[in-house]
């Protein structure tokens, strides 16, 4: 799968979301896109975990340069 952006993981998980909803799909495409949203997640999940050390990060280094100053 190509690596898409956070935003638009997030979009096509609600169209799919909205496409299962329906009702109206086959049974096989229904696990097909099933299958879709649990690596969209999986993804989505990765860029959050990455975000998350740089936000910690940038902590870090707010946190010793505002040290320094006193």
């Amino acid at each position: 799968m190509e690596k898409i952006s956070y935003e638009d993981a997030v979009k096509e998980l609600y169209e799919i979301i909205s496409k299962i909803e329906s009702g109206t799909l086959p049974l096989n495409e229904t696990i097909s896109l099933i299958s879709k949203g649990k690596s969209l997640i999986k993804s989505c999940y990765a860029d959050l975990d990455k975000a998350k050390g740089k936000l910690t990060e940038v902590k870090e280094t707010l946190g010793t340069l505002f040290e320094e100053d006193c």
